[in-house]
């Protein structure tokens, strides 16, 4: 409905929006036909009046009525509304500005202020600076960087990343970092510009503003593959990854970065050396990075890329964070790091060791061979006798390492290199001994390999549940040299002989149990201490009284098997029940974000203390609606009118934000006012960008809705994340001791013997044999 407008002289005018009154000051009385003025509108020239908008229509028509209104001379095409905070009023924020009664400004239009600020790049003077700042704050939304993009304002931007330096290019890499979290108009950054960033990032004197958007950057081309496209789901017939869409942003990915990042050699030791630095902030954005570049390594680069992290000890980095981190932000990161070097492990565990045709996995058998000072001798004129010196049971090296695959390989290869003399005396001391008392040295470093694996649920990728910091973890190859140094002592202690390895196992399974409970507390010396000081007497009177509470039967291989089984399945069933609860969607307390890596400038809060969230069926957008208080949400999307698209969240962190003052969470609605100092709520968390800024900061009303959603969303994610809170790992565990003890009650009932192992029968004689499907008809 139109609404008549009141002048000073009393006069009517029919058939506008608006209700201005040209009084500098602002006051004035309500008009003569009783309408209530809706919001305050300020132009150019600092001029307010009071206006009634109607929510039926459009911007473009509110903005045309007020040039009438107020006579303007310039077309309505040129101006724009925008709120206190500079927020664009949309055809989709309207209504909740009128709702609201928001004071808005009657401003140029993106087109205006686009054309205007590619201008001042292209000619690079003493505006330049204010240009960049404009710039990062107004690239963010849709209309601007529609007009920014057909000026050919990237072309500028890159220019001026290319010629610029100090804070100018922190400026000039931000607004591209921004401009980067839109899904369009960054196709065509080429390889030269890809090499900029790298060399920016590599340089040891770039200022912390510089590499903090450099590194955002690198990281969002990294997850700019083919394959992190939504839309693309159709099966390629081709071994690669399928081709990107014309005009896609989706073409650079991990290979593309990675093709430059070799260019410079120093650019993952600087990254490395940055998880140092005394700017948390930096320190996350390389967390970040290296999160990235691990979730999306490619296989045809995984060995390069995770050999050249290892040999900048890149964990050792990650174990100093852990004791000395200070903001919440870095234990999300930190735990996906945790869960991506699980994914390494697993992968090298299952990689299987061929000299034959591996260069790195000949090298490294020669080494431990040469390092033994043995010599080769010969069982006849064919059969050589190596390896089983060294404690293998057979000559086939590649199927002695088939159950641990290269991760044994590289847990023999630390133990031998760490200790060479002892590696010799021990194995010359072994073969000194009688056959049946001599330890399997390189069967026992295996079986340890096995039991860690174990012990940290090394089961497949994408499974880990941990919620707390593993340091020992991250020590996996030192912590396998020391358990097999107390396997050889307690094999030496116990007089032990070929037949007592089941149980030298069992003794060393029940070691590292005690070793390394509480890893996230626990100081190292004490990992050593139990493992270098403990007697067998005291180690084997304790596994005594744990065989009392526990069967036998749950350390056999096959049963270890099944637990894995069930640990997979688990995980899944608990994944989808969260998943579930994102889908039914739940009320949250919108939060105060205590530590940001985004400039206060470019940031908008929610102005209404409650939020509402719910998954789409399709798992893409996370939609939700801002409320003073809580009402009856309807099934669907309808009453949703905002989103974020899951594809954009990059972490969920904890603990990172405070309620609302004055806000409780139970009562519905409660006048804001000022309050004691902000304290991060326990049941807050924020999902954080690619770029390292927040999308949302909610809290919780309870634990259970925070361990729903912070999980539920971090499974969501595509590289898995991790799990946050102790109530799903816990979960988890629980489904699978259940399903294993059910699973056991059929053999325990008919006292079914579980054999240790499976030892495949003679080959067939010879070929005259076919495979039955057992289907055939009756006869007649």
């Amino acid at each position: 409905m139109a609404a008549n407008i009141s002048e000073e002289g009393g006069s009517h005018r029919p058939t506008t929006p608006t209700l201005p009154n040209t009084q500098a000051n602002g006051k004035s009385s309500q008009g003569k036909a009783g309408l209530v003025p809706t919001n305050n509108v300020t132009t150019k020239e600092g001029l307010t009046v009071r206006t009634r908008i109607e929510p039926s229509l459009s911007v473009d028509d509110v903005i045309r009525q007020l040039c009438i209104s107020l006579k303007l001379k310039d077309p309505p095409a040129v101006y724009a509304l925008r709120d206190e905070s500079d927020e664009l009023v949309t055809n989709d924020n309207l209504r909740k500005k009128i709702k609201g009664k928001v004071n808005l400004k009657l401003v140029n239009a993106p087109a205006i202020e686009a054309a205007e600020i590619v201008e001042k790049l292209g000619t690079r003077d003493g505006k330049l600076g204010l240009a960049l700042t404009s710039l990062r704050k107004l690239i963010r939304e849709e209309q601007f960087a529609n007009e920014f993009l057909q000026r050919d304002g990237l072309r500028e931007l890159i220019d001026v990343i290319n010629a610029s330096h100090g804070n100018m290019l922190a400026y000039a890499l931000t607004a591209m970092q921004n401009l980067m979290e839109l899904d369009y108009g960054w196709a065509n950054l080429d390889n030269a510009f890809i090499f900029k960033v790298v060399q920016i990032l590599s340089s040891e004197t770039s200022l912390i503003n510089v590499c903090r958007p450099a590194t955002a950057i690198l990281k969002r081309l990294v997850e700019a593959d083919p394959s992190s496209v939504a839309h693309i789901n159709n099966a390629s017939t081709s071994k690669g990854p399928p081709a990107p869409p014309p005009g896609s942003v989706y073409r650079y990915g991990f290979d593309v970065v990675f093709e430059q990042m070799r260019k410079e050699k120093r650019l993952l030791e600087t990254v490395v050396n940055r998880l140092g630095s005394a700017d948390t902030t930096m320190a996350l954005y390389s967390m970040m990075l290296i999160n990235s570049l691990l979730a999306h390594a490619s296989d045809p680069r995984w060995d390069e890329f995770i050999a050249e992290l290892e040999q900048l000890n890149v964990r050792k980095a990650v174990i100093r964070l852990m004791s000395s981190h200070t903001i919440e932000d870095l234990t999300s990161c930190i735990l996906d790091f945790q869960a991506n070097m699980v994914r390494v492990t697993f992968r090298k565990k299952t990689t299987l060791v061929e000299p034959d045709f591996e260069p790195l996995h000949n090298q490294a058998l020669q080494l431990i061979w040469e390092k033994s000072k043995l010599q080769e001798d010969r069982e006849d004129a064919i059969t050589p006798i190596k390896w089983r010196k060294l404690g293998f049971e057979t000559e086939d090296i590649g199927h002695e390492f088939r159950e641990v695959g290269v991760l044994g390989l590289d847990c023999l290869k630390y133990f031998v290199e760490r200790d060479p003399d002892y590696w010799a005396k021990v194995v010359q001391e072994q073969l000194s001994r009688s056959e049946e008392r001599r330890c399997p040295i390189g069967k026992a470093s295996n079986e340890v390999t096995d039991l860690l694996s174990e012990h940290w649920a090394i089961y497949a990728p994408g499974y880990s549940t941990s919620t707390t910091f593993q340091p020992f973890f991250l020590n996996f190859l030192r912590v396998h040299a020391l358990a097999l140094h107390f396997f050889l002592r307690m094999w030496n202690e116990s007089g032990a002989s070929t037949d007592d390895f089941p149980r030298l196992v069992a003794l060393t399974r029940s070691q590292v149990k005690v070793a390394l409970k509480r890893e996230n507390i626990r100081p190292w010396h004490e990992v050593e201490q139990e493992f270098l000081e403990s007697e067998y007497r005291a180690v084997r009177d304790r596994q005594m009284q744990e065989l009392e509470m526990e069967d036998d039967i749950m350390s056999k291989i096959p049963i270890r098997n099944l637990r894995a089984k069930l640990y997979k399945e688990s995980y899944e069933f608990v994944r989808q029940q969260r998943i579930h609860c994102l889908l039914e969607g739940a009320w949250f307390m919108n939060g105060i974000p205590l530590a940001t890596a985004v400039p206060r400038d470019t940031m908008r809060r929610p102005t209404r203390p409650w939020r509402f969230l719910r998954l789409d069926a399709g798992l893409k957008y996370l939609h939700y609606v801002d409320s003073a208080v809580k009402f009856p949400v309807r099934k669907g999307l309808e009453d949703l009118p905002e989103r974020i698209e899951i594809a954009m969240i990059s972490e969920v962190a904890t603990g990172t934000c405070a309620p609302f003052p004055h806000i409780q969470r139970d009562q519905t609605d409660l006048p804001l006012g000022a309050s004691s100092p902000l304290l991060a709520s326990s049941l807050s968390f924020s999902l954080l960008s690619t770029s390292g800024g927040s999308l949302a900061d909610q809290i919780a009303p309870n634990q259970e809705r925070w361990a729903d959603w912070t999980d539920g969303l971090n499974m969501l994610r595509r590289d898995g994340g991790h799990v946050a809170s102790q109530e799903t790992e816990l979960f988890v565990q629980a489904l699978t001791e259940i399903g294993l003890k059910i699973k056991l009650l059929d053999l325990s009932g008919e006292k079914v013997e579980i054999p240790s192992g499976l030892v495949a029968g003679p080959p067939p004689m010879n070929s005259d044999f076919f495979f039955s499907d057992l289907a055939y008809d009756a006869p007649a």
